[in-house]
């Protein structure tokens, strides 16, 4: 997934993101707490909003963004969070310079993506 994004950054002319293991880490732990209670969205339960769970962990950002998708293969996830224009423009904001992608498996859809974009 973390290819699949860059490669639709340099078709587009913007700079690849680097990957940050700290928002690899919470994209893991949204997308584990999605199937865990058993709901699909940007609130958590557990760590409320996704700007809530980055200053909960600490993370300085002056920007950020989240993206959320089920789907039972990364490809296919990759191409409906494309499709959708508001997912799309997370993946080619040029303020966003760097970013994490947790999948979790198991859930309705097969398995959870979150991917978590910041800017700093």
């Amino acid at each position: 997934m973390v290819s699949l994004v860059n490669q639709e950054r340099t078709k587009a002319g913007l700079q690849q993101m680097k990957v940050d293991t700290t928002l690899v880490n919470l994209a893991r732990k949204k997308s584990q707490d999605m199937i865990d209670k058993n709901y699909f969205g940007h609130t958590s339960p557990t760590y409320g909003s996704p700007f809530n769970m980055l200053k909960q962990a600490g993370v300085s950002y002056y920007t950020a963004g989240e993206n959320l998708a089920g789907a039972g293969s990364v490809e296919s996830a990759h191409s409906m969070l494309m499709a959708s224009p508001g997912h799309r423009a997370n993946i080619l904001n040029s303020r966003f310079n760097n970013f994490g992608v947790g999948i979790a498996k198991g859930g309705p859809y097969g398995n959870m993506f979150t991917q978590l974009f910041i800017g700093k």
